[in-house]
């Protein structure tokens, strides 16, 4: 399994699941996260942490299997109003970066190495760009200019991590943060997150440029699409489900 799902009260801990390969994320991962999430979101648990398998929590997209990206990132790919924690150890790489960029909370082993190459491999999804709402202007170019990686204890200085944590200690210190998030009122966490997401976090253009890949995406993967072709093949008039 490319994830592992477990319930600790009210928190849902996903883990990547591919240690061989770093959790590198592939394709049918990429479909995983977004699904696991959304039943997250419509379920009554409370709070999300998410983590990694072995000594790594992401190395980023999988080469060999690159996914759409898009549908791992927290406000994306997935809509989620509760509060989602990262829980990164070992390389925190790419795209795997973005997505804790994109979470409330991150809280990392001191074996940490947030870093973003991509400058240096000739491609990128670009929702990168937002870094620089988060951390410092110059240290965010620092990264993705010079693909400086960031240490955990560097990242807490610049405000990217909220706590590090020693080795193998990330996950349960996650979960405990976690619990005492399940135990404040829920509407009151949504209104505060829903807040900030409206009004301090800017929507870059990478991000606009993927919500649209999402909302395509929907379309070409609805009953409404199959059912338009089978009855342009069969000469019929469609009936459209709104699915």
């Amino acid at each position: 399994m490319a994830l592992s799902i477990e319930t600790h009260g009210k928190t849902t801990l996903i883990s990547l699941n591919r240690p061989d390969r770093l959790n590198a994320i592939d394709r049918a991962t990429a479909f995983d996260m977004q699904q696991a999430f959304s039943e997250f979101e419509a379920s009554d648990q409370r709070v999300a942490v998410l983590a990694g398998k072995g000594d790594s929590f992401c190395s980023g997209a999988d080469v060999n299997d690159l996914p759409e990206f898009w549908r791992c990132i927290p406000g994306i790919g997935f809509e989620i109003s509760k509060p989602l924690i990262v829980a990164p150890s070992g390389w925190c790489v790419g795209g795997a970066m973005v997505i804790a960029m994109m979470s409330d909370i991150v809280i990392a082993s001191e074996t940490t190495q947030f870093y973003y190459p991509e400058a240096y491999r000739g491609f990128t999804g670009g929702m990168i760009a937002g870094l620089a709402a988060r951390i410092p202007h110059k240290i965010a170019m620092e990264v993705m200019l010079m693909g400086q990686k960031l240490s955990a204890h560097r990242a807490y200085e610049v405000g990217f991590v909220n706590q590090v944590t020693s080795h193998g200690e990330h996950v349960s210190v996650a979960l405990n943060w976690a619990d005492r998030m399940s135990n404040a009122a829920p509407m009151v966490l949504d209104i505060f997150k829903s807040f900030v997401n409206r009004s301090i976090l800017p929507i870059g253009p990478a991000e606009q440029a993927a919500a649209v890949s999402r909302d395509v995406a929907l379309i070409k993967t609805s009953r409404d699409r199959d059912e338009g072709l089978a009855a342009l093949k069969e000469k019929r008039k469609p009936v459209f489900e709104g699915r």
